[in-house]
């Protein structure tokens, strides 16, 4: 994208407002929230306090860790999770959408991104068990009843739900290797407690919001400066070290105070948290919508707005020759007492016509009766041909009724 200069080639892109467009670029610096965007998530705009968002989001997150160990899946299926989820969070609101769910949605679709694919059943079956031994009571099997049909729809709409916020870009970096590498270059990597603390701060930050505001570069650097910190390690800083990896201490320092912050948020019960969350929807719910302003609304002109309603002068208002003809049909077809359908005139006429007549059957010289037998089901004139050809057929045989 560059702002166009004057004109532009027909080959060179679209121009739009005033910014030359020419492609598409999909880096992971564009899943970098904006520093406006950070203390304004959907969640407060919908009135929910951000110390509940907080610890709502530390929850899951704990949450979809403990079921991926459960599931025996890599820390990165983990992290790829939690990172999926707080991505998620940032675009829609926990007020609207159950965080449990979104959390099974996302570790589901980690599993496979990872390339260590588990069933819903499972995550769901993990889940279940996860809520109810934090609980205290007995721990009992989810029942394959309509409940556990319901709730893996649920976690199947919010995968698609994921995706579709997130525009299908779920590819994350993160820092396991780098920093690694970072303490190999330090020639710290023999320390065993430096490591393995900086490997834990890095984990615990994945609960909260730095790896969506910060590269992972960066977070793994602020992991090191406050592992040595804690520890007491003199690190290089004549140059300081983390310029080396294009990180500055202003931000090491709010890193780190986001990963000290997480240890000293209350631990509230998750069902108190939840029920903090409906609250908040039922409030908003009952809260009237606010009007639209007066420049959306549309100005309605009877001379040239279009109106459903039937006119004045509308044919509806007359009776119409068509319909007496449609009605005197429909008269026509309605069943008589003895409940045979009666025909209408044009109907009988069509199948008298088409009414094969019956076979002739060959009279003998010896006629009986001078007239013949008739079908009920013939017409009248079909009789009166018959009557006439019986009464010439005994004339030409010399028989006369009168003659003894």
């Amino acid at each position: 994208m560059s702002r166009a200069a004057g004109g532009f080639l027909p080959g060179d892109g679209i121009l739009i407002a005033g910014e030359l467009y020419s492609g598409v670029a999909l880096t992971l610096e564009n899943c970098l929230l904006p520093p406006e965007r950070v203390h304004c998530s959907p969640s407060r705009a919908h009135g929910l306090p951000a110390r509940t968002e907080q610890q709502l989001r530390s929850r899951m997150c704990e949450m979809i860790q403990s079921a991926g160990i459960l599931l025996r899946l890599p820390q990165v299926a983990m992290a790829t999770a939690q990172i999926l989820f707080q991505r998620f969070f940032f675009c829609k609101s926990l007020v609207k959408h159950c965080a449990e769910t979104v959390a099974m949605a996302c570790l589901y679709l980690a599993s496979k991104i990872e390339e260590e694919p588990r069933r819903v059943r499972d995550v769901l079956n993990v889940f279940h068990h996860i809520k109810r031994s934090t609980g205290h009571r007995c721990v009992s099997p989810l029942l394959l009843d309509d409940t556990y049909i319901s709730r893996k729809s649920h976690v199947i709409k919010a995968e698609r739900c994921v995706l579709k916020e997130l525009g299908f870009c779920v590819h994350v970096k993160h820092p396991h290797k780098v920093i690694v590498m970072y303490l190999q270059v330090l020639e710290g990597e023999k320390n065993s407690r430096l490591v393995q603390m900086a490997w834990n701060y890095m984990n615990d930050s994945l609960r909260t919001d730095v790896f969506l505001r910060f590269r992972a570069e960066t977070v793994a650097c602020a992991c090191i400066f406050l592992s040595a910190r804690v520890l007491q390690i003199a690190l290089p800083d004549q140059p300081p070290w983390f310029l080396l990896f294009g990180a500055s201490e202003e931000d090491l320092k709010e890193i780190s105070r986001c990963i000290l912050r997480l240890y000293t948020l209350p631990c509230d019960p998750l069902a108190d948290l939840q029920q903090q969350v409906e609250e908040t929807r039922l409030t908003l719910e009952t809260k009237p919508a606010p009007e639209p302003p007066a420049t959306d609304t549309l100005t309605r002109d009877s001379s040239t707005s279009f109106s459903p309603a039937s006119k004045a002068a509308s044919p509806t208002n007359h009776e119409s020759p068509l319909s007496k003809h449609v009605l005197r049909n429909m008269c026509g077809k309605i069943s008589s007492r003895d409940g045979r359908k009666r025909l209408s005139r044009s109907d009988e006429r069509r199948n008298t016509h088409c009414r094969p007549s019956p076979p002739h059957r060959r009279r003998s010289r010896s006629v009986c009766s001078p007239e013949p037998s008739f079908s009920p089901g013939r017409s009248k004139s079909h009789r009166h041909r018959d009557r006439q050809r019986g009464r010439q057929r005994v004339r030409t045989n010399g028989y006369s009724p009168h003659r003894t």
